[in-house]
C-alpha cells in the first residue's frame, strides 16, 4: 500500500532576480518538503538565502515557475489574499525578530491571533485562550513571568529571541521559517533555543525550514540543501542528516 506524502512546500522552475541584477539570485528547479520535517538551508552572506524564504512565504513572486504552500501557488492569490494566507498558515522568526518595541511581551506574541481567525482558534484551543497559550509558550521558551508585561525595547536579545519563537509558534502555523536566529548569541544560548524550536515544531507537526551560514547545526535536522550548490546546479536534492 503506498502512503501519500503530504508537500507543505513545492517549487518548481523557479527563478527570481532583483531589478537591476544580471543574474538570478534564486534559480531552483525542484524542492519539496514534506509535512512535519526540518529543513536546514545553507551558504555564503548574498547568496540568496533570505531571498528565497521570502520567496516561500509569498513575501516575493518569482519572475517565472512557481512557489506552493500547502497546496496553494502565491501567484494564484491577491495580495491581501496572501497576507491572509501567511498569517494562518507560516509562523515567521526574522534575524533580527521584529518584535514591535512598545508592545508588551504578551502583546507581541499575540499578534498573530490579531490577524488570524485560524490561529486565534488553535490557540484557543491549546490555551483555554491566546492569552492563556502565549503564557504557555512563554514558560516553554524559558522567559520569566515577570518580563511578560515589559516593552519588548525593555528585553536583552536573547530574550527577544525567545518573544519572537513564541510569536512565530502561537496557533500552530504549519510552516515555521527561521532567517538566521541564532546568529547572535553564544553556544550555550544557541543550544538551548535550537532545543525549544525543534521541540516545539515536532510537538505540533509542524515544517521548520531554518536557515543558517553555522553548518554546525545541519546535524539536528532531517534534511539540509545548499543553496549556492543549487543555484549553481539547478537541482534541489536534499541531503538526509538522519
Amino acid at each position: 500500500m503506498r502512503v501519500e506524502v503530504l508537500r507543505v512546500i513545492e517549487v518548481r522552475d523557479l527563478r527570481f532576480a532583483w531589478p537591476g541584477s544580471a543574474a538570478d539570485c534564486v534559480a531552483i528547479d525542484r524542492l519539496t518538503v514534506a509535512a512535519g520535517r526540518t529543513l536546514f538551508l545553507h551558504g555564503p552572506s548574498g547568496g540568496g538565502k533570505s531571498t528565497l524564504l521570502g520567496l516561500l512565504a509569498g513575501v516575493l513572486l518569482p519572475q517565472s515557475g512557481s512557489v506552493s504552500l500547502l497546496g496553494t501557488c502565491w501567484a494564484d492569490l491577491s495580495g491581501a489574499r496572501r497576507d491572509a494566507f501567511r498569517a494562518d498558515h507560516v509562523g515567521y522568526i526574522f534575524q533580527q525578530f521584529n518584535l514591535l518595541p512598545y508592545l508588551s511581551v504578551l502583546d507581541n506574541v499575540l499578534l498573530p491571533c490579531r490577524f488570524s481567525a485560524l490561529r486565534r482558534d488553535r490557540a484557543t484551543q491549546d490555551g483555554g485562550s491566546p492569552g492563556g497559550a502565549a503564557r504557555e509558550l512563554l514558560k516553554r521558551v524559558g522567559l520569566a513571568s515577570a518580563l511578560w508585561t515589559r516593552p519588548a525595547a525593555q528585553l536583552s536579545v536573547g530574550q527577544q529571541q525567545r518573544v519572537a519563537a513564541a510569536r512565530a509558534l502561537i496557533g500552530r502555523p504549519e510552516v515555521v521559517i527561521a532567517d538566521e536566529p541564532t546568529s547572535a548569541l553564544d553556544a550555550a544560548r544557541r543550544d538551548s533555543f535550537m532545543d525549544l524550536l525543534l521541540d516545539a515544531c515536532r510537538a505540533s507537526g509542524g515544517t521548520l525550514v531554518f536557515v543558517s551560514h553555522d553548518e554546525r547545526l545541519a546535524a539536528r535536522f532531517d534534511e539540509r540543501l545548499s543553496l549556492s550548490a543549487v543555484n549553481r546546479a539547478s537541482s534541489t536534492t536534499t541531503e538526509d542528516t538522519a
